[in-house]
Parts: C-alpha cells; sequence; structure tokens
C-alpha cells in the first residue's frame, strides 16, 4: 500500500493546470495573447466585473494560510503546510468544481495577512482561509469580509459549523427536540465550536442555553479570567456573557440536562466521561468530532445513554465533516458570482443538507449524508446561490433549479476531466 510521502512523490504534488482554450493553429496564439488579449484587457478596464465574464477569475478561489494551525500538527509554518492545501484543493475541484489555488504566505501579524489577501482579490472569485490559530483567525475574518468585494470563508469555523448544524437539525428532528428550548453543551471552544455557536443561535437555538466548556471548564459571566478574554480575545468573552443562563461551574453541572454535546476537542477516548452522558436529558445527542480519535467512542456514549451520536470519521455512522459543506459553498458563491458569504447563506447549505438527508429517510445512523452522496452537493449549491440572490449580494440572478442544473453540470464535468486525466497520466 502506497503511503502519503510514496504518493506526493510520484506525482510530485497533487494538483496542476490545464488550458480549456484549444490550439489548432500557429494564428490562435494572436487570439489567446497579444495582440487579441489586449481586447479583453480594455473590456474589463471599462468595466471591472467584466473579468468574472471574460478570465477564469469566476470560477478560482486561493486557498490561504499561514501554516499557524495545522490539522493536528500545530504550527508547522507555511512551506509544511502546503501539502495540505494541495489536498485540499483537490478536493475542491473532485467535490465541487472549483479551481482552487493553494497560498500558504509567510506573515507573521493577522494585518500582513490580511494587507497580502487584500492584494490578490482581483485574482480570484472568493477566498478560503484554513488552518490558522485561535483567535488570529477570527479577526482575520472579520477584517477580510469587511474590506473584500468576493466570498471570504474560513472553513474550519463556518464549514464545520455548518456541518453541525445540519446533523443536529435532524437528530432534534428524530429525537423530538425543539432547538429553541434544548441546552447544548459545546465541549471546546476553539475555532469550529464559536463558529458553530453563532450559526446555531442565528438558525434558532437560544444562546442562553449554551455552555460552551473550554480548558478551564465552562464558561459564564463571573468567571475571574473574563475580564482577560474581554481584553485578547472578545469572540470568546461574548460567549461568556450571553450563555450558560444556569451558571453553571463545573463540568458535571454543564452536562446535567444536557439534550446534546458537541465536542471539537482533544482526541480521546475518554475525554469526555461516560458519567457526564448518563447526566445528560433522555435521548441525548452526542457529536464527539475530535479526529483521529472521538473524545467518546460511540459505543460508550450509547451505553450511557445517548441516542445518536455523530463523530468526525468516516468509518462510523454519522460523519460530520466540513468537506461536506466547503465544495457546495463555493460552488455557490461562484455560479451566483457572490459579493460575500454570509451566515444566511451558511444556514441555507445545512438546512439543504439536513434535507437531503431526510428525503432519503433519515435514522438514528443515518442524519447527514456521506460524501460520496454527490446529489447532497448540487442541493447545497442551489441553496447558497438562491439566497445569495434573494439577499441581493449575487451578481448572477438565477432560479433556484437552474442553479441547481448548473451546478450539476460543472461538477460532473469537473469529476470527468479529472479522470481522464488521471487513468492516461503516468509519472
Amino acid at each position: 500500500m502506497v503511503d502519503a510521502v510514496e504518493l506526493s512523490r510520484k506525482y510530485e504534488g497533487k494538483i496542476e493546470i490545464y488550458p480549456k482554450v484549444p490550439i489548432t493553429s500557429y494564428n490562435d496564439f494572436a487570439l489567446i495573447y497579444t495582440p487579441g488579449v489586449a481586447e479583453v484587457s480594455k473590456a474589463i478596464y471599462k468595466d471591472p466585473d467584466k473579468s468574472f465574464e471574460l478570465t477564469s477569475r469566476w470560477n478560482t478561489i486561493a486557498v490561504v494560510t499561514d501554516g499557524t494551525r495545522v490539522l493536528g500538527l500545530g504550527n508547522i509554518g507555511p512551506t509544511a503546510a502546503m501539502p495540505v492545501m494541495e489536498g485540499k484543493s483537490l478536493l475542491f475541484k473532485y467535490l465541487g468544481g472549483v479551481d482552487a489555488i493553494p497560498l500558504p504566505i509567510n506573515v507573521k501579524s493577522a494585518d500582513e495577512f490580511t494587507n497580502v489577501v487584500k492584494a490578490l482579490e482581483t485574482s480570484f472569485g472568493g477566498i478560503n482561509l484554513e488552518d490558522i490559530e485561535s483567535p488570529k483567525c477570527f479577526y482575520i475574518l472579520e477584517k477580510l469580509q469587511s474590506m473584500l468585494n468576493i466570498p471570504v470563508w474560513h472553513d474550519d469555523q463556518q464549514g464545520t459549523a455548518a456541518a453541525i448544524l445540519a446533523g443536529l437539525i435532524n437528530a432534534m428532528i428524530l429525537t423530538n427536540k425543539d432547538p429553541k428550548e434544548s441546552k447544548v453543551v459545546f465541549y471546546g471552544a476553539g475555532a469550529s465550536n464559536i463558529a458553530a455557536a453563532r450559526i446555531l443561535a442565528k438558525y434558532g437555538f437560544k444562546y442562553e442555553n449554551i455552555v460552551m466548556i473550554d480548558s478551564k471548564g465552562p464558561l459564564y459571566a463571573d468567571r475571574e479570567d473574563v475580564d482577560h478574554l474581554m481584553l485578547y480575545h472578545k469572540w470568546k468573552y461574548e460567549l461568556a456573557i450571553k450563555t450558560n443562563k444556569w451558571e453553571a461551574k463545573e463540568i458535571k453541572d454543564a452536562f446535567s440536562g444536557a439534550d446534546a454535546v458537541v465536542a471539537a476537542s482533544t482526541p480521546g477516548p475518554n475525554v469526555i466521561k461516560k458519567e457526564w452522558i448518563s447526566l445528560m436529558n433522555k435521548d441525548a445527542i452526542v457529536f464527539a468530532l475530535a479526529n483521529p480519535v472521538p473524545e467518546i467512542w460511540p459505543q460508550d456514549a450509547k451505553e450511557a445513554g445517548a441516542k445518536i451520536v455523530a463523530t468526525g470519521r468516516s468509518d462510523f455512522p454519522n460523519q460530520v465533516n466540513n468537506s461536506l459543506i466547503f465544495p457546495a459553498i463555493f460552488r455557490g458563491v461562484l455560479d451566483s458570482r457572490a459579493k460575500a458569504i454570509t451566515d444566511e447563506m451558511t444556514i441555507a447549505a445545512s438546512e439543504a443538507l439536513a434535507k437531503y438527508a431526510r428525503d432519503k429517510g433519515i435514522n438514528e445512523n443515518y442524519i447527514i449524508p456521506r460524501m460520496d452522496e454527490w446529489e447532497a452537493f448540487y442541493e447545497e449549491a442551489a441553496a447558497v446561490a438562491s439566497k445569495a440572490v434573494e439577499l441581493g449580494l449575487a451578481r448572477v440572478k438565477k432560479s433556484r433549479e437552474e442553479f441547481r442544473e448548473i451546478a450539476k453540470e460543472r461538477i460532473l464535468r469537473a469529476r470527468k476531466i479529472m479522470n481522464l486525466v488521471i487513468s492516461t497520466w503516468s509519472p
């Protein structure tokens, strides 16, 4: 069996660029490049938005990182982060038909980061931020969203949050729980869970019914470090103020009477204890998303009283993974040539993903589609594009069904070309 290093050495990386304009004679060069290309440049100079019609910008995004928090590897820097960004770019193409360029950048400060990305804006139709340490990632996302006129997305925040919401929507239906009344515990207060708390609140869960647990225990308004959080981590501070109406100070108190727990913390097992799960309400929902080992094994969670268990792994039922979200989100915003990605568009993706599973028939072991259920991506992309139109953020306005067919055609075309190239290429 070929390992990851041998695979990368064999293919000398994971991606490459191919032209899509045919060259059949010497005369074609005059159209592709000089002098004919000058007419294209002049058209874009008069109307910059024509760059989305006359160049590949419309379908091209940058996958940008500083390498400060890569997978489970931590701060390995931009050079060592390149293989991960290449892998992400391959997934964008195969799952979403999106041309993604890996761009690890050698910067130190958050403002340096945003300045570099701002300078790149004219080359891309969207920006995917990846593997940036917290809390810097929150500042960078918000600053770029305010600066750029193209969609900016941080997959570790919004992508995971959207997948969590999609799974919870169906888990709540199966267990007859009301999001507005349910107590939700977030075990881990990193990028994904902080974003998930915000997205869930936008969807209909109540901040006051959420308890966020970090390495020091539950967040609450009077915790001794709350002033420090106000100065150095405003996003966690806001959650300390808004959540935990019970003022639970111990983990056991946080789990007591909870309807769902979403864990995105350190790999297990036994990071979450069975005794904590046993304190939760009847038909408890447990999302243990750490990789490669979940915070608690699914069987242990069920023995402790959980009704529905999800993990981040594909070898257990109910894999909650951002790969179900980011290809379709970008397919949708690129097809509609949207100017931004909002929480409403993120929620639209979650709802479309959840509905796709419901239409197939949800049960305790199937609350969210699998990554190989390709049609789910078409539905998500169409939902996102339609929401962009509804919000007045789309440069292209079509019906949801039209967007669905466009997404399907572009994703299938990309997969067909990739399979053809791979089958005929021999390193």
